[in-house]
């Protein structure tokens, strides 16, 4: 059982290189082209805009918890906007992670 194993992990340790080398080959060129184009025309300006609007909704909140300090039901209210504000930044980059992946698995990289 001993010499099974050894056998079975120097067969994987040798073979493990080649799979990895497979990973590496060329995709198909006009699916690499055409999610590159949805990439970059339409995902980066869609993550672009929402990055802003998240970053004015926190900015909003840290406004309405600073401006109304003595209010606790409104200092509340800019707590929830700065949470959620927080929130829509970890989606966000999430999602570049998730597009990252995506694209990466077809060869194309995201714009910076």
């Amino acid at each position: 059982m001993k010499g099974f194993l050894r056998v079975g992990i120097a067969t994987v340790a040798t073979l493990l290189p080649f799979a990895t080398f497979a990973a590496e080959t060329a995709p198909n060129d006009i699916l690499s082209k055409f999610i590159a184009k949805i990439v970059e025309l339409i995902l980066t300006p869609i993550l672009g805009l929402l990055f802003a609007l998240a970053l004015m909704y926190f900015v909003w909140g840290v406004t309405v918890f600073i401006a109304q300090a003595d209010n606790p039901e409104e200092r509340k209210k800019g707590e929830r906007k700065m949470l959620w504000g927080i929130i829509g930044f970890f989606i966000m980059v999430s999602v570049i992670g998730i597009l990252t992946a995506v694209t990466g698995t077809f060869g194309v990289s995201l714009p910076r």
